[in-house]
């Protein structure tokens, strides 16, 4: 059942009680008036017949006085009056007739006054048995009060008609907000972000209001976010693949190429019996397959890091390094990490790890630096009293560029640090060069840690 109609039906049931509390006070009422009536009509017609009679017993003709007093209560409402010995002699109501029709038997018996008498004896010569009867008849008194009950029934019957329809109105009026409020409920449940509820709401929802527009504020925002999130791992792992697929056609194809004349020439020289030159070409094609192998190892580890699971995150960068070293002599590699950040898990020694990567690929990219310093330790947050990891990177090189800020490299290590709830700054030192210090939890929480997961998977 709807809201609207149990209000209704709350409303019609105290109507109801309050009609049938109204009917039983109407029938209570109108029963004492009713009584209260007859016994003061028949009060005023004893008194006057009373005061009638001494002038009818001295009167020359006091038959005729006594019928002119009895056809003086002619029009009398409630009094029946008639005088004994005299049949004929009869003055009674006339009969009203209500509007509303014959007044039901079970208003009578409610009502429930029995009609009074009252004698008074008349001495007239010679009739010693003249006696002037008055009866009471509440049937016009009831008639008055049922016609009374019926406008009333009839008043609080529209009353509350008028009542419910208001209340129809008023309601449906009011429950209007709540219907656009799941319409918009069904659309944001539908990816609809950009769904907002219109202003014009009552007080007591406004506040819902304010809820739902903030809450499809902040969802359409971290659809923004996602979609862009997913547009950049798209484009960094297009260049990813496209760095490799380089790789391996400048420096491995080559050495297949080579392979590939070696072992042809190899073949021609032992079909010709030259055994020692056949043996200089297969040892050109190990020496190939050896560079090959390097190779591809140094592709390996820029897709995986090499012994992070195994030899834990302080081995896995000296690896790293030890890449750089032999391809940048010239640079000095200066490493310091606390041995409380070891261990830390998979997800932030992964994120610590491609931190380090990456700002050491973009430095010796971009910057041409002679010192590369790595620093990661654990930091307090002051009052917040939050357990943290600090990981700076800083160079002496020629410091932050447009074509480094504008960086997919960068741009993927900020959304990696944000997804664990951290966060990247990124300045140029007062004599050059560029630190970038990234802050991370040491536990991030659940939803950061799936989300991390899912993209270090793909």
């Amino acid at each position: 059942m709807s809201l609207r109609l149990r209000l209704i039906g709350l409303v019609a049931i105290a109507l109801v009680l309050s009609l049938t509390l109204a009917a039983a006070t109407a029938c209570f009422n109108a029963s004492r008036s009713v009584g209260i009536e007859m016994r003061a009509a028949l009060l005023v017609g004893v008194h006057m017949v009373e005061n009638a009679v001494p002038s009818i017993e001295a009167s020359n003709s006091p038959e005729q006085e006594l019928e002119r007093l009895v056809a003086a209560f002619h029009g009398n409402r409630h009094l029946r009056v008639s005088l004994s010995g005299s049949p004929g002699t009869v003055v009674a109501p006339d009969i009203e007739k209500s509007p509303f029709g014959r007044v039901p038997h079970w208003f009578v018996r409610m009502v429930g006054v029995p009609s009074e008498t009252a004698r008074i004896p008349v001495s007239v010569r010679g009739r010693p048995d003249m006696v002037v009867l008055l009866e009471t008849d509440p049937h016009n008194e009831t008639l008055d009060t049922w016609n009374d009950f019926i406008n009333t029934l009839i008043a609080l019957t529209l009353f509350s008609g008028s009542t419910i329809l208001l209340i129809h109105l008023f309601i449906g009026r009011t429950l209007r907000p709540l219907s656009q409020l799941a319409t918009a409920l069904e659309q944001v449940g539908q990816g609809n972000y950009a769904i907002r509820v219109p202003h014009g709401l009552t007080l007591e929802l406004t506040q819902l209001h304010n809820s739902f527009n903030r809450m499809a504020d902040r969802l359409s925002s971290a659809d923004a976010d996602n979609r862009r999130l997913n547009e950049l791992m798209l484009t960094v792992q297009e260049r990813e693949r496209s760095e490799i697929a380089r790789d391996l056609h400048d420096e491995v194809g080559p050495y297949l190429f080579a392979v590939n004349l070696d072992a042809a020439n190899a073949a021609r020289q032992l079909e010709a019996g030259h055994t020692e030159r056949a043996a200089d070409h297969l040892h050109f094609i190990v020496e190939a397959v050896a560079h090959m192998q390097r190779e591809l190892r140094s592709v390996m580890r820029r897709l995986q890091p090499s012994g992070l699971g195994e030899f834990g995150l302080r081995d896995a960068i000296q690896d790293m390094l030890q890449f750089w070293r032999r391809r940048h002599p010239r640079t000095e590699f200066r490493v310091a990490i606390a041995a409380e950040c070891e261990g830390l898990g998979e997800l932030i020694d992964t994120t610590i790890y491609r931190v380090v990567q990456e700002c050491t690929n973009n430095a010796l990219r971009h910057g041409n630096p002679g010192v590369i310093a790595i620093r990661v330790e654990r930091a307090d947050e002051g009052l917040a009293g939050r357990d943290r990891i600090v990981v700076e990177i800083a160079d002496n090189g020629l410091g932050m560029t447009n074509a480094a800020v504008a960086g997919f490299g960068l741009r993927g290590m900020v959304e990696r640090v944000a997804a664990l709830g951290g966060k990247l700054d990124l300045h140029n030192g007062v004599e050059g060069g560029l630190t970038v210090t990234a802050t991370l939890p040491c536990r991030p929480n659940r939803e950061h840690a799936n989300a991390e997961m899912s993209s270090a998977k793909r």
